[in-house]
């Protein structure tokens, strides 16, 4: 069993890494789709948040209708990849925004049907103590989402096409090592009940809700980040360098946000099996907030200055992620916890498209020295929000 869940993990997040590749092919590409689709500041935001939209949809619908629990996760996973590989795929061909935005819809629902069903075959794989193996599902999210800014390292030399074509082929792949290599848990009867009746029952648990709001103001700094952290850094190298080429800032994007992002949920993962959940949030928490200030005094300075204040924002931003479910799973009842989960992930996502398409409105008015100042709302709330929901950890502890 011990060796089996350790393999189980690896291949999990092999195939996870794999398949999170999809999340942002398109935003990777905006420059070109910017004028193969003549997208406006607007629609360019939409183009990155219409997938959190698709994901909310399709994580609705799955918990609704149980199809993580009426079908084998494995297939769910298998089927769900293939799916966001065709229609990744069909971007080479609208010229249009609005089409090229409803296909990202689409893969957002596509991919409710991996990130969460890979969490759920993971707790069964891992009963207990599962920091780490959280920790490690995270780090491949991280990775595999960054794997196009990767991939546009080569495409400035070859076509921006690549990018699509890549993070296709890598998601099919993640679907055949999904089918063929990852075996069921011992225990694959664990369910996820979600039912609208029973959101009351989690509004009114104080360390769920506090778990909650410490998530909402995670997402609420994640995905807004990672969306244009990449657009940061090259307005900021272009301002101290007037020769920076498109392959180095593709680099420092995948450097700061999947390289950074991977060894901080790994880490991440250690500190809150040994330290607790609620310390390594509020440390993760504190410490993005403090990068979402200071990055901006590095515009336009050393590019290595820049690059390591992005570096340490993109360790910490994604280091806590898995804890707040997994706090959520420890003050939770059963019959309410799928509910609870689900409601959890929706509203986080749901969040993300706020920040995401706020940061171009505000960074029009106040400059890209002091934009990302925004995002320090959230890590401050959610800090506020888990040194409380610590009292009930060391309760809990205690009894």
């Amino acid at each position: 069993m011990a060796a089996g869940k350790w393999t189980a993990l690896f291949w999990i997040a092999l195939a996870e890494l794999f398949a999170l590749s999809l999340w942002f092919s398109a935003s990777v590409t905006g420059p070109e789709l910017r004028e193969l689709w003549n997208l406006t500041t607007w629609t360019e935001a939409w183009l990155s948040a219409s997938v959190p939209v698709g994901f909310i949809i399709g994580t609705l619908l799955s918990v609704c209708f149980g199809i993580s629990d009426r079908f084998n996760a494995r297939k769910v996973f298998a089927f769900s990849a293939v799916a966001g590989a065709l229609i990744n795929g069909l971007l080479m061909i609208p010229d249009s925004a609005l089409i090229g935005i409803t296909l990202r819809v689409l893969t957002g629902m596509a991919l409710a049907g991996v990130y969460p069903t890979a969490v759920k075959m993971l707790s069964q794989w891992f009963p207990s103590k599962r920091g780490l193996a959280l920790g490690i599902l995270i780090a491949a999210l991280t990775l595999g989402s960054s794997l196009p800014h990767f991939i546009s390292i080569f495409s400035s030399t070859l076509d921006w096409k690549l990018v699509i074509v890549v993070s296709s082929l890598l998601a099919l792949a993640a679907a055949a090592i999904m089918n063929w290599l990852v075996r069921d848990a011992p225990d694959s009867s664990q369910g996820m009940v979600f039912s609208f009746k029973l959101i009351k029952r989690v509004l009114l648990n104080k360390p769920v809700m506090l778990a909650n709001y410490g998530y909402f103001g995670h997402m609420w700094e994640l995905y807004a980040m990672w969306t244009w952290l990449p657009v940061f850094l090259a307005a900021s190298f272009a301002s101290a360098s007037s020769h920076i080429n498109p392959a180095t800032i593709a680099f420092a994007s995948f450097l700061s946000i999947g390289v950074a992002g991977a060894v901080g949920s790994v880490l991440g993962g250690l500190v809150a099996d040994k330290l607790g959940r609620s310390r390594l949030t509020v440390l993760s928490l504190g410490v993005s907030g403090a990068c979402s200030v200071i990055i901006g005094f590095t515009f336009g300075q050393a590019l290595w200055l820049t690059l390591l204040v992005a570096v340490i924002w993109g360790m910490s931003v994604i280091s806590d992620s898995a804890q707040f479910s997994a706090a959520v799973t420890e003050f939770a009842d059963a019959p309410y916890l799928g509910t609870a989960l689900t409601f959890q992930m929706c509203i986080g996502f749901l969040i993300t498209i706020f920040s995401i398409n706020l940061i171009p409105i505000v960074q029009s008015i106040i400059g890209w020295e002091w934009v990302f100042a925004v995002l320090s709302i959230g890590p401050v709330l959610g800090l506020i929000s888990m040194t409380k929901f610590r009292i009930y950890e060391i309760k809990s502890a205690k009894q």
